[in-house]
């Protein structure tokens, strides 16, 4: 492929990076989209770099299935990371604490010697790491543009590549002062390289396993006949299971303490409860991208067994040797996106921690130095941060030039592991115990890197060529003992796991012994407290007053000025003054005032550096440690008071709104009972009053002919049977409405009501010529119900149906069909509809229609109410769809089987 081509794809990729990262820095309508689990679960694929992109494939060729071991550990130590990794997430958040040099000189009395130490141990260990990612991508280069593999042509490919990543970190990487924000940008613009990462391996693995060969069970075969391949399907024993131990051990830790890991995990992290949704995530993205490692592996070995192509290089050359470029392409970019993203987060991480726990705190040490750097010291940290960067990248070119090119991918990245390992003791025995001390971690660390150095570094050297040889065979000055190899005699194991035992070994050993017989500062100890008890006083801690001395306003305000401006400074000082009701006009300087201060510089410069800062402008008396722990009780006991005295809040509150509610209630019920009695009185005196003017007109005048006389006679008769029925439909709803009134339950054939109610209907509808279309299904089963109630409510539904049909025009259609274990009625006609607003309503009693146009009640106004309940009595529903000009359909649901309330 034209390596112009290449280099284009490559520009316009990262040119993609930058268009996302700067999306999502700009957006604020995507902070709740970056913010989210998925995205945060993605971001913790950065752990597969491009040694688990190439380099795992020419490890499986090489150990056959150990490989795994490196996922291994992750995988199934996954679900503690509710328990240890939420545990570092809360302790950084409470403490503003940014990096992970930062983490372990804050557990141990914030020493800045301790915080110094560790970022110049990560600073030696994870630079080969970022070398690997750069000779990763200067070879992919080389073989997908197939140009020949000189020294000096690979050298100007990763030194321009060198410097163009180093522009990206910079750019979305130290925008920020405080390190203890998140970069939106650079979170997502990894998450997406690492779908990016996924998708392009599981395409080059499909290929080669469904493409070149017949599935996994071709390659497997064919595999297994080839004596050099068929070891790799086992684990040897003759020192394989120390081993899967070893490395299993090791990929646990670094899960948890590779400097970019601590980044995007910790740092990163904006909600604890993201862990859940990581804890599953993770490991079955792992288990994805490493699905097809082993078939790549065995079909690379099986093409190229009688060529000499690289094992790391074989997800490239396999698509090359079939002549699929495009395949190629995508799956160079899969890992360039493995590579870059390391590179990103590993240099911001490592940045961040030069400046704050070497840079800063030698600058604060140095008043000379410091005058020269002037008052705009957070200008002076950003160019530190940015410089840094492109150290970092120099150093790990440097590195490539000169080692790097002689190892595999593989054995740079487990010797960079090893040396992150030697963090453990002091990270996790931190947060878990409270005796470990300032002098045993720094001991045992300085041990455990010596060891690591000893074991694994100075071999490297040796057969580069910056030792003599023998050193590595018979030992320094002869002694075999003393073979970084096979340190004091110990053999049977691989470099990786000889290294590993006797690093951490030495290491754990010193930090306990010398944590048990060296006594802890009042510092110290108070750190230990609140890193292992971080949960319980998680919530006092800032609350809590852990100072005591003489400090001013003006100094405070003087010191934070130098790294936020004066405006930023002003509105933090005030919202903590308005939050906590302080003063600002007076000169002295609350204790809390003092913290604050200190937490808000810990999350710039560190908590060392913040400590000297703090130190430099303050008069500080010792806290002994019961006074710490009892300022931490009281502050527990008044949050507990203050929860407490919410939670009564909160209930009166409560209280108060139910019987808000209930007032509420009782003055609609009011007004109801009011409309009632108003409608009740109404319906009764229309008919009274007719049948008392009718009656006198007979008594007063008694030579009225018979006809007339026969009239009205006839429409008192008529008026009283209206007067009786509204009388009986008011005591049957006010006994439907109070539970008294029971249903005389037999079994009944529906479809002989429906006709029956039809029938009695049929008069009516002749009158106004309307048309009546009747559907039923049968045979249909039975119904345990009340006849004449149900007959009750279908004439109700007909004869309401009638009278808003238009004469002459009028279509009435009834239908009866079974739908499950439930009848179904519908009631359909071609009125003038009823308006959405109306439709619940028309239910309750004596609702009339506002609008006189739709539909206008021409009886009591009870009868719709009382079909509801006769329906609810059978535990049935009623319904109603209608929209205004096109008619109404009423649909009534009667369970088939279900039991109803029946008089006995």
């Amino acid at each position: 492929m034209n390596s112009g081509w290449v280099v284009t794809v490559s520009v316009m990729y990262l040119g993609l990076l930058f268009g996302i990262a700067y999306w999502a820095e700009r957006s604020h309508r995507t902070r709740r989209w970056v913010s989210n689990p998925w995205v945060y679960s993605l971001s913790l694929g950065v752990y597969c770099s491009a040694w688990a992109y190439y380099g795992s494939v020419g490890r499986a060729f090489t150990n056959g299935v150990e490989f795994l071991s490196t996922y291994l550990g992750p995988t199934l130590t996954a679900p503690l990371w509710w328990i240890i990794l939420r545990k570092i997430i809360r302790i950084c958040k409470v403490q503003r604490i940014a990096t992970l040099s930062d983490f372990v000189a804050s557990r141990y009395g914030k020493s800045a010697n301790l915080g110094a130490l560790v970022a110049f141990f990560c600073l030696i260990g994870i630079v080969p790491y970022i070398s690997l990612q750069l000779k990763a991508i200067s070879t992919s280069f080389a073989v997908l543009a197939e140009l020949p593999r000189t020294e000096e042509l690979t050298s100007d490919l990763t030194l321009y590549l060198a410097i163009g990543l180093g522009i990206f970190v910079m750019l979305f990487g130290t925008r920020k002062i405080e390190a203890t924000e998140q970069h939106e940008g650079m979170v997502t613009a990894i998450a997406a390289e690492s779908l990016v990462k996924m998708v392009a391996f599981l395409f080059v693995g499909i290929y080669v396993t469904f493409g070149v060969f017949n599935g996994f069970g071709d390659i497997f075969t064919q595999a297994s006949h080839k004596p050099a391949l068929r070891k790799l399907f086992t684990i040897d024993p003759n020192g394989g299971y120390g081993t899967w131990f070893w490395h299993i051990l090791l990929s646990t830790l670094n899960i948890l303490l590779l400097p970019r890991q601590f980044q995007v995990s910790v740092v990163e992290n904006t909600d604890e409860r993201h862990l859940n949704r990581a804890i599953w995530t993770f490991p079955l993205y792992m288990m994805v991208i490493n699905l097809f490692v082993l078939p790549i592996a065995f079909g690379g070995a099986l093409l190229f067994q009688n060529q000499t192509v690289n094992a790391d290089n074989y997800v490239l050359a396999i698509p090359l040797y079939f002549d699929k470029e495009w395949l190629a392409l995508i799956t160079y970019l899969g890992g360039f996106s493995a590579a870059t993203g390391m590179v990103i987060v590993e240099t911001i991480a490592l940045s961040t921690m030069l400046s704050n726990s070497v840079l800063m705190p030698y600058v604060l040490t140095q008043p000379t130095l410091r005058r020269k750097i002037g008052p705009n010291l957070g200008r002076f940290l950003i160019g530190a941060r940015r410089i840094s960067i492109l150290l970092l990248l120099v150093a790990a070119y440097l590195y490539y030039s000169k080692l790097a090119g002689r190892y595999p991918l593989v054995s740079i990245g487990q010797v960079s592991f090893t040396a992150v390992a030697q963090l453990a003791p002091a990270v996790l025995g931190g947060i878990f115990w409270k005796q470990g001390n300032r002098y045993g971690a720094t001991v045992g660390l300085i041990l455990g890197f010596s060891v690591w150095f000893y074991t694994l570094v100075i071999p490297m050297l040796a057969e580069a060529g910056f030792f003599p040889l023998s050193l590595n065979t018979v030992g320094p000055w002869g002694l075999e003992l003393l073979k970084p190899s096979a340190l004091f005699g110990l053999e049977g194991f691989d470099r990786i796991s000889h290294a590993l035992f006797w690093s951490l070994s030495i290491n754990v050993l010193s930090y306990v012994l010398l944590s048990i017989r060296l006594p802890q500062t009042s510092m110290e100890h108070n750190q230990a407290i609140l890193f292992v008890d971080i949960f319980k006083y998680s919530e006092v801690i800032e609350s809590s007053t852990i100072w005591r001395g003489t400090a001013y306003i003006p100094d405070l305000q003087s010191l934070l000025s130098q790294f936020f401006g004066k405006e930023r400074t002003t509105q933090l000082l005030e919202r903590f003054a308005n939050e906590n009701e302080i003063n600002l006009n007076w000169q002295r300087a609350s204790p809390q005032l003092v913290n604050y201060a200190e937490n808000l510089l810990a999350g710039v410069i560190g908590s060392a550096s913040a400590r000297l800062m703090v130190a430099s402008v303050t008069l500080e008396e010792k806290i002994s440690v019961d006074e710490v722990v009892e300022i931490l009780k009281e502050s527990q006991e008044l949050i507990l008071t203050n929860r407490q005295l919410r939670q009564h809040q909160a209930e009166l509150e409560r209280a108060t709104t139910q019987l808000r509610q209930a007032n509420e209630q009782m003055i609609r019920t009011d007004r109801l009972k009011d409309d009632f009695l108003t409608t009740v009185t109404h319906e009764l005196r229309t008919p009274i009053t007719s049948i008392k003017a009718l009656s006198e007109i007979l008594q007063d005048n008694p030579e009225l002919d018979m006809e007339q006389r026969d009239q009205f006679l006839s429409t008192i008769i008529r008026e009283s049977d209206r007067l009786t029925r509204l009388i009986s439909q008011v005591l049957d709803l006010e006994k439907y409405e109070s539970g008294k009134h029971f249903l005389r339950t037999e079994s009944v054939q529906l479809t002989e009501v429906i006709r029956e109610a039809v029938e009695s209907v049929h008069q009516l509808a002749l009158e106004k010529d309307v048309h009546l279309d009747v559907s039923l299904t049968e045979p249909l089963p039975p119904l345990q119900a009340d006849r004449d109630k149900l007959m009750q409510v279908l004439i109700n539904l007909l004869s309401n149906a009638i009278k808003y049909t238009e004469r002459g025009k009028g279509l009435i259609q009834v239908l009866l069909r079974r739908s499950g274990d439930q009848y179904v009625l519908t009631v359909a006609d071609n009125g003038p509809g009823i308006a959405s607003d109306y439709q619940q309503l028309i239910f309750d009693k004596f609702y009339q229609a506002e609008n006189q146009t739709i539909r206008k009640p021409k009886g009591s106004g009870l009868g719709l109410a009382i079909t509801k309940k006769i329906i609810e009595l059978h535990h049935g529903s009623i319904s109603v769809e209608s929209q205004p000009g096109s008619g109404a359909r009423f649909t009534v649901q009667i369970p088939l089987l279900k039991e109803v309330r029946a008089e006995h």
